[in-house]
């Protein structure tokens, strides 16, 4: 659980200083146009910050890592690399397009598809580690105190 708490801290970070970045480099250049550095920002709160959150709200509700460990670590290191090379790409795209350079590039389109090849692979792990943890064992919920009678 650890681990999802620190990796989800570090795209916290990692989010908000990639919008500071946005703000800083279109002022300094005098950029007002489009480009995909400013959504760096959301998608790293998002894909890293929150989802990962949601993620850690699961596994203390779960124990996803302790029904599915194998399924439930790949998600995690499948999932980290697809959020760290899609933004990183949207990163450098959209540095490229505020600088006025070609963005165009077939390999820096190849690479963001195979960041987001990895999200999904990353979605269908945390799918079956989930699925798996709630057919583990049935789960026992606690009969409700019952109200003392005046």
């Amino acid at each position: 659980m650890k681990k999802l708490l620190h990796a989800s801290f570090a795209y916290a970070i990692a989010g908000v200083l990639s919008g500071l970045y946005y703000r800083e480099l279109t002022k300094l250049n005098g950029f007002t146009g489009d480009s995909q550095l400013g959504l760096v920002h959301t998608h790293w709160l998002v894909l890293g910050f929150i989802v990962l959150l949601l993620v850690l709200v699961l596994e203390k509700a779960f124990a996803i890592s302790a029904a599915a460990p194998r399924l439930s670590a790949w998600f995690f290191w499948i999932w980290n690399a697809g959020v760290v090379v899609t933004g990183g790409m949207m990163l450098v795209k959209g540095t490229l397009v505020v600088a006025g350079l070609d963005a165009g590039s077939k390999a820096l389109a190849g690479i963001a598809g195979t960041g987001h090849m990895l999200l999904t692979a990353g979605l269908v792990l945390l799918f079956l580690a989930l699925r798996k943890a709630l057919t583990a064992a049935p789960v026992e919920v606690p009969p409700l105190p019952v109200a003392a009678k005046a």
